[in-house]
């Protein structure tokens, strides 16, 4: 935890939050903090800045705010990602909110299985505790936005295309002509597939809308590692 991220509901007044649960122990077990210690914190969705310790004990810590730095850029970037082995997921949702990704779109593909939609890590608590975890690691406060859409052709067809205006679209998929391009300065959308990637029909679609096909290399890579090599590469000052 790089920085403590502040919720609303841990103000007791403008200037003066409180921290209890994972951030508590925290401050206590990895940081060691006591009374007149400094902090970085930051409140979701504004500024960041540091947070003197004024008391601090089994229960709760108090601390006063100096809330003056706005949070790092974010990325340029619509991710368009098919949902992800619940066991990876997390993981996927930490790195993007950590790389500086504000707009996360999860959708079906036919190599998603439909016990992907069941898991609780889509519970809205859960996105935004794993989003948290990984704001909390970059240092940053703006929580990214998370859209569910369970079925393919509609949000291909009816959103997708609206969704792409003014961007350099892609589609991530091994055996492409084209390699990834590099260092863009230019909004974008990237659509990364399932573990064993999208089918030939869905990257026709995708390519319909308004996508172009490119390629990483030769290797295949799992979804976790595609996604911040992919971001990393388009937005290599990310990093």
């Amino acid at each position: 935890m790089n920085l403590a991220l502040l919720l609303d509901e841990d103000f007791v007044s403008p200037d003066r939050a409180r921290l209890q649960g994972r951030r508590l122990q925290h401050l206590k077990t990895v940081l060691k903090a006591s009374a007149g210690d400094c902090i970085p914190v930051g409140r979701v969705n504004g500024l960041m800045g540091y947070g003197e310790v004024l008391k601090l004990n089994d229960s709760e810590a108090e601390l006063q705010l100096t809330l003056d730095t706005p949070p790092p850029a974010a990325l340029p970037l619509t991710l368009i990602l098919a949902m992800p082995r619940p066991k990876m997921f997390r993981r996927v949702l930490q790195t993007c909110a950590s790389l500086g990704v504000k707009d996360i779109w999860l959708i079906n593909s036919y190599k998603v299985e439909k016990s992907f939609w069941q898991t609780p890590w889509l519970s809205d608590d859960n996105l935004r505790e794993n989003l948290t975890l990984g704001l909390e690691q970059s240092k940053d406060t703006v929580m990214p936005l998370v859209h569910i859409r369970k079925l393919f052709k509609p949000f291909v067809e009816d959103e997708l295309p609206a969704l792409l205006e003014g961007k350099r679209a892609l589609v991530a998929h091994p055996g492409m002509a084209a390699p990834c391009p590099n260092h863009l300065n230019e909004p974008a959308a990237l659509c990364i597939g399932p573990e064993g990637g999208f089918t030939d029909y869905e990257v026709g679609k995708l390519e319909e809308a308004g996508c172009q096909s490119v390629h990483l290399g030769p290797r295949i890579l799992r979804v976790e590692t595609a996604v911040p090599v992919l971001v990393s590469r388009l937005f290599d000052a990310c990093l």
